[in-house]
């Protein structure tokens, strides 16, 4: 089950809740019994090797503009 990230806006602590992803846009409480919470965009952890190539990899192509703009 994911696991989402939200603030309370009373009084600033921020906290976790696991919920199925159908509720997670549902209002979620503050441990501290206030009810003016916003959820977090959190980043997304994800084990496993990078698709990206490696800096200076040569192999032509890609790029900012198709290699045109690396000297």
């Amino acid at each position: 089950m994911p696991r989402y990230e939200y603030r309370c806006r009373t009084c600033g602590s921020t906290f976790e809740l696991s919920r199925p992803m159908a509720e997670s846009s549902a209002p979620a409480d503050c441990p501290a019994g206030h009810d003016d919470t916003v959820k977090l965009l959190s980043a997304v952890a994800v084990g496993g090797t990078s698709a990206a190539p490696a800096a200076g990899g040569g192999g032509g192509g890609g790029g900012c503009c198709g290699g045109g703009c690396c000297g």
